[in-house]
């Protein structure tokens, strides 16, 4: 079976239209690759499998994002877990690398191979200019996949950044490959907003890599359909993650983007999630307006900036479109067995139709 999106079956999120392709690509200049590692079976050996793991890049915009940065920021609503470089950001407010996402442990290996892409096209890079920090975050793949084996290396880190598209694939595709959101198969999700506002017509899109929460939590559009469809064969014993990436092309500062950060947390809450002891619920927020020429401009800059009584339309955008993403990541992943015979099973969607039907949600 297709498994399809989650606005092909009828269900919706709030009011505001989607974009054209209902993806953080539309964004206009953003782009998004993976890199998918799945090999082996059976009892784990570590170090060779089995593997279920990837990488992710998001790419903001299609020139030098070392000679021209984006405006950034991020907010960490419960911080067990890691954003590599956040210091930089919050200094300066500023994202000069694609954005990563990849499993916990292989943060180190995506942040060196960025740095190594990088130098290809920066070779001042360190003799002058400035360094490279990459952007790299991470959720714990390690119910499925064999976290000691480090198998992400740094082809798969190119491969990723190179063969970003406007196309996302969603599910257990790249960094979400061995993800399990609520205790069903999780992993990338993506959805987009079109708002209108006083200051003129502008996109917010979302990408999410969903690791989170327990199967009894599970709300979609209000109905707990976690609880209504019990309890899953297979539960693993923590609770995860998810890492959440909002990016727009409004004419946001660091100080608004990291407003529009917060937002996303309610659109986790709308699915759900109590935000467990052990989630590292993460956002990165980023605005493709106005990005930094790092190299042509001393002295005064002037850039055209959104009024806060403007900025609404996009923290509504934010919620809705954080929701459905998350909720993709889970109706287009498929079941996949692990190691040691550990199995995430695909939300069954049949099932949670029939309960958007019961509930009045669907017709």
């Amino acid at each position: 079976m297709t498994r399809r999106r989650a606005r092909e079956t009828g269900i919706w999120f709030g009011e505001l239209p989607t974009g054209s392709r209902n993806m953080i690509t539309d964004v206009p200049g953003v782009k998004v690759g993976h890199s998918t590692i799945i090999h082996g079976s059976g009892p784990t050996q570590p170090g060779k499998g089995p593997v279920r793991t990837g990488v992710t890049a998001i790419i903001p915009h299609e020139g030098s994002m070392f000679e021209n940065p984006v405006k950034g920021a991020y907010f960490d609503f419960n911080g067990c877990g890691g954003l590599h470089g956040s210091l930089q950001i919050r200094e300066f407010g500023l994202i000069d690398t694609p954005i990563m996402l990849t499993n916990t442990m292989s943060m180190g290996t995506v942040a060196e191979s960025v740095i190594r892409h990088m130098l290809k096209g920066n070779a001042k890079v360190g003799l002058g200019d400035d360094t490279i920090i990459p952007i790299v975050s991470e959720c714990d793949d390690s119910w499925l996949n064999d976290a000691q084996g480090l198998h992400v290396k740094e082809e798969h880190v190119v491969s990723a950044i190179e063969g970003a598209t406007t196309d996302v694939h969603e599910g257990a595709v790249g960094a979400g490959t061995g993800m399990t959101c609520y205790d069903y198969k999780g992993g990338i999700g993506t959805s987009s907003r079109v708002v209108a506002t006083d200051a003129g017509k502008f996109s917010v899109g979302t990408l999410v890599l969903t690791n989170c929460g327990e199967w009894s939590e599970l709300r979609i559009d209000g109905v707990p359909v976690g609880s209504l469809l019990g309890s899953p064969d297979e539960k693993r014993p923590e609770r995860g993650s998810i890492i959440m990436v909002v990016g727009t092309d409004a004419p946001l500062n660091a100080r608004q983007l990291e407003r529009i950060a917060r937002r996303a947390i309610f659109g986790l809450a709308i699915t759900g999630s109590a935000s467990h002891n052990g989630s590292g619920d993460i956002v990165l927020a980023f605005s493709t307006a106005n990005s930094h020429l790092r190299f042509r401009h001393s002295g005064l800059v002037t850039e055209q900036l959104m009024l806060d009584k403007d900025i609404d339309p996009l923290f509504r955008a934010t919620i809705d479109s954080t929701a459905e993403s998350i909720i993709n990541s889970l109706f287009k992943a498929e079941t996949i067995e692990g190691r040691d015979g550990h199995v995430s099973y695909a939300l069954p969607i049949d099932e949670t139709l029939e309960i958007m039907k019961a509930h009045g949600r669907l017709i």
